[in-house]
This record gives C-alpha cells, sequence and structure tokens, in this order.
C-alpha cells in the first residue's frame, strides 16, 4: 500500500502563489508516474499536472506556464508550485502516484485532497 498526505494549500488572493506538498510513505520503492489533479465545486476531477519518475513532466493548457510539478524521490515528496494564481484554480488538489504491477495492472493511490481558495 501507499499513502499519500498533501499539505500546503489554503485562501490566496489572485496573482499570489501557493506550493503544495505530498509525502508518499509505504510501499514506494516502485512508484513511476505522479501527479497533481484537482475538482472544482460541480466539475469533474481533472489533471493538472503530472511527472514520471525520469522528471518529465506533462501539463494542462489551462495551468501552463504558472505552475511547475516537481518531485525529490530521495525525501519521496512530489511538489506543485502554483503562480500567478486565478479564481479559477479554486479546487481540492488531489496527489496520486502509480504503481507498476505484475501482468500489466497499475495500482492507482490518491491523496486526501487539500483546499485551495483564490479569492479577494
Amino acid at each position: 500500500q501507499v499513502q499519500l498526505v498533501e499539505s500546503g494549500g489554503g485562501l490566496v488572493q489572485p496573482g499570489g502563489s501557493l506550493r503544495l506538498s505530498c509525502a508518499a510513505s509505504g510501499t514506494i520503492f516502485s512508484i513511476s508516474t505522479m501527479g497533481w489533479y484537482r475538482q472544482a465545486p460541480g466539475k469533474q476531477r481533472e489533471l493538472a499536472a503530472r511527472i514520471a519518475s525520469g522528471g518529465s513532466a506533462l501539463y494542462a493548457d489551462s495551468v501552463k506556464g504558472r505552475f511547475t510539478i516537481s518531485r525529490d524521490n530521495a525525501k519521496n515528496t512530489l511538489y506543485h508550485q502554483m503562480s500567478n494564481l486565478k479564481p479559477e484554480d479554486t479546487a481540492v488538489y488531489y496527489c496520486h502516484a502509480e504503481r507498476p504491477e505484475r501482468f500489466g495492472v497499475v495500482s492507482n493511490y490518491w491523496g486526501q485532497g487539500t483546499q485551495v481558495t483564490v479569492s479577494t
């Protein structure tokens, strides 16, 4: 099992910045891709950014140029630096991890989520 615990959410004004962290524990030695998803009220959960174990990153168009995802494999921690935040970035942000298993199966793990609110 893998446990993911997010931190760093909160209330920020438009144009401000926040950094989210996600600490992974448990059976983490074979975790591959990790990512940040978000879910706004009344909307489906969507990918914000993801990063492979080697460091290559993918971003949603809506956050490109404003958000930066990174990971510290030695500390088993995923980061999400968010800058120039907009009200439409308001959502619960979830940490996600994939772990390849045998026979092509991939296990998916989620954190409990952390609220980010962008408002005056």
